[in-house]
């Protein structure tokens, strides 16, 4: 079993919390470490050390500052398949899909190598007779990421890089149930050479997330999670006067055209539906058929969702791995009771399994959801587990109509072979990312994570030029350099 320990100033600590949560590998029920709940002046601690080493790093130019972010991609990539294993034994899913969750991460990294262009500003010389004009960009200060259980190795690569990059410092807050990935990561950081305080990690849960939204150092925060947990840190962030970009939940609706290329069609979207066990905010979680697409779809995909393997993702063979809690597969299940309750039909039925040599793992099998109601629990709830639920439309008019009056908007997806439906999709649909005959619209890093209504508080997204934008202050600087004072010199 692991310590797991705090990194403050280029150290690393032993918190004195009384109160620790276990991490336990979802499949095996192994117990892997035990994360310490630090007190709120741990994390002032790092948030002294972070504002203490702010000055000195601004001024480090951007070239030498992404040097250390040189060396970080290439520290990443000789530890990849470590990362990748030690993500699937605590947060459950395949090695696959761990593999690809740090090959995003390193992307992002890599983005950011780059950041001496992404911070340029512009000039313009003579706005007025000896009068120049120029934009330029600064770092904000301290910043901070609360992250989630269900990539604990990639989504605190929306922000870092970019943060340090910019010429921020900042605070690491991992989720509680997930926080070796990060520690292991931490270490690679340690040996970039990056000066004390720059980088921090502090482990906890409520009480280090307060402390964070009200600490007068910490300027800008950026999560993940929950929709409710994503409101409430945004209102409690803006209230202390902070930068907050917040993502929240998703409900993320397919819509299934007649002319789509079923077989294609329906292997993307059980990998989209099952993929990471469905933990994912950009699951697809809503299929909308489309007149004569509903009986093949319904048909091909309780296939597909019936012959999904289910186990240890560690395990050759493994295409879905287990839900990170009893908890969370007790709250799926329920979920899955309720949509039959009010109506649908459960063909596939994923409650109640049992994986040989792995009785005790937190296991639901891929669940379909046949002749779910708009309006419906089911249909207005994130289950975030491996449960598709699918809908009836006649046309393409009444299935965009589906899609936007759902309360999240995160992704929203449309297969088809037309691009007139196609185009009319993408601009109608009301959500942040669109895919086209994809199941994952999940951008590249030189992109934005986008997301509208209750799947993001906030302005400025993770990722690409909306981070740059997010980690510094725009300036303006008008100077008056009249031509007879040239002339002096």
């Amino acid at each position: 079993m692991e310590k797991i320990l705090n990194y403050i100033n280029g150290q690393w600590l032993e918190s004195t919390a009384a109160e620790f949560v276990d991490v336990i590998n979802p499949a095996t029920q192994e117990l892997m470490g035990r994360t310490p709940l630090s007190p709120v002046s741990e994390l002032e601690a790092a948030a002294q050390a972070a504002a203490a080493a702010f000055p000195e790093w601004r001024r480090t130019p951007a070239a030498e500052r992404v040097q250390y972010l040189f060396k970080l991609k290439f520290l990443l990539e000789e530890h990849f398949e470590e990362l990748s294993r030690l993500i699937t034994m605590e947060c459950g899913k395949t090695l696959d899909e761990a593999r690809g969750e740090m090959r995003r991460a390193i992307e992002n990294v890599e983005i950011t190598c780059s950041m001496p262009i992404l911070m340029q500003g512009y000039n313009n010389e003579d706005v007025a007779r000896g009068i120049d004009e120029m934009m330029i960009r600064q770092p904000l200060g301290v910043g901070a990421a609360i992250c989630p259980f269900n990539f604990p190795g990639m989504i605190v690569f929306w922000f870092l890089p970019y943060a340090i990059a910019c010429g921020n410092t900042y605070i690491v807050k991992p989720s509680e149930r997930v926080p070796l990935t990060m520690q292991r990561i931490f270490q690679l950081i340690e040996q970039t050479g990056l000066p004390k305080g720059v980088v921090n990690l502090v482990n906890g849960a409520k009480a280090a997330v307060d402390g964070i939204l009200d600490n007068p150092a910490i300027k800008a925060v950026s999560f993940v999670g929950s929709s409710t947990i994503a409101k409430y840190v945004y209102s409690r962030a803006a209230a202390n006067g902070k930068r907050a970009q917040c993502q929240g939940g998703a409900k993320n609706p397919i819509v299934i055209m007649p002319d789509a290329d079923m077989e294609m069609t329906t292997k993307i979207v059980a990998d989209s539906a099952f993929g990471c066990a469905g933990q994912r905010c950009a699951a697809a979680s809503l299929a909308i058929t489309v007149a004569e697409a509903r009986d093949p779809f319904t048909e091909m995909m309780c296939d597909a969702a019936a012959s999904r393997t289910t186990g240890y993702g560690l395990d050759a063979g493994i295409q879905m791995g287990p839900v990170i809690t009893p908890m969370s597969r007790g709250r799926i299940e329920e979920l899955i009771g309720t949509g039959i309750a009010e109506g649908a039909s459960a063909p596939v039925d994923g409650r109640g399994p049992k994986v040989a040599g792995y009785e005790q793992g937190n296991f639901v099998r891929p669940t379909i959801l046949v002749g779910v109601q708009p309006g419906s629990q089911v249909a207005r709830t994130e289950i975030f587990g491996p449960v598709l639920g699918l809908m009836h439309a006649n046309t393409l008019d009444e299935a965009i109509q589906m899609v936007n009056a759902n309360n999240y908007g995160n992704m929203a997806c449309i297969f088809t072979a037309s691009g007139a439906a196609a185009r009319r999709f993408r601009t109608e649909a009301e959500v942040g990312d669109v895919g086209i005959n994809v199941g994952i619209a999940a951008p590249m890093a030189y992109y934005p994570f986008s997301g509208y209504k209750d799947s993001f508080f906030g302005d400025m997204h993770g990722q690409g030029w909306d981070a740059v934008e997010f980690f510094t202050h725009k300036k303006v600087v008008i100077e008056r350099w009249p031509k007879e004072w040239s002339r002096k010199f």
